[in-house]
């Protein structure tokens, strides 16, 4: 059984799957502010107690590396080692960054769009900034680094949108994240540009889960020691 845990934004989410049905057995998302710490491990308890479960019966684990909060980030991948330590047994742990989490839910229905659309995930960085990543259809198991992702003003985001593979044909964007009356605003008049709505573009750990478990049924897994935050820039 595998325990996701997301904490990047102040969208906290969890989510418990069971790895031998690959089905997801119960799964929390609420808006923590700045809670996280005092809320996570409560609310991972009540959840496990609510399936009948316990920690005991925790095989795996998987956490949003980031980007995300500074703070944030480094939650749910301190919880996870915590639980990796007091664990009776070695707990497999998958990292995933923030936004391929965010895109996953589209992947497969961009794949059948036609043609084909191309999904631009992203989170609000503060002071105004944005980070965002370009995502294909078959992209489900991409692990971005770093240095793959976009990082800047709404101007330089909307310039990143428009140099988007997409001259000279016909083939939609999906723009998929926790938006902006600002973001609304200047992706209005950008062509084949669809911006999803905030309940649509929902990052879940229901779907952090599902792509950790591909990542394990494939024998992929991360050292927990060495599991460490994806920063885009440094703190302060």
């Amino acid at each position: 059984m595998l325990l996701a845990l997301d904490t990047a934004t102040t969208t906290a989410s969890l989510a418990v799957y069971d790895l031998t049905t690959d089905q997801l057995l119960g799964e929390w998302t609420w808006q923590a502010h700045r809670r996280q710490t005092q809320d996570l491990l409560t609310t991972a308890r009540t959840l496990l107690a609510q399936l009948q479960r316990t920690p005991q019966d925790l095989t795996a684990l998987a956490v949003t590396t980031g980007p995300g909060s500074f703070t944030g980030v480094r939650i749910a991948i301190s919880v996870a080692k915590g639980m990796g330590v007091g664990a009776p047994a070695p707990l497999r742990v998958i990292g995933v960054p923030t936004l391929a989490v965010t895109a996953a839910p589209w992947l497969i229905p961009a794949g059948a769009s036609d043609p084909p659309a191309l999904v631009c995930a992203y989170i609000q960085a503060g002071r105004g900034r944005y980070n965002w990543l370009f995502f294909e259809p078959g992209d489900l198991l991409r692990r971005p680094e770093a240095e793959e992702h976009g990082f800047g003003r709404i101007d330089e985001f909307m310039d990143a949108l428009a140099a988007a593979p997409l001259a000279q044909t016909d083939r939609p964007l999906w723009l998929v994240g926790e938006s902006t009356a600002e973001l609304l605003a200047a992706t209005a008049a950008l062509p084949r540009v669809t911006a999803l709505d905030d309940v649509s573009g929902l990052r879940r750990a229901g779907q952090l889960a599902r792509v950790a478990a591909l990542h394990l049924a494939r024998g992929e897994a991360d050292d927990l020691a060495m599991l460490q935050p994806l920063y885009l820039r440094k703190p302060g």
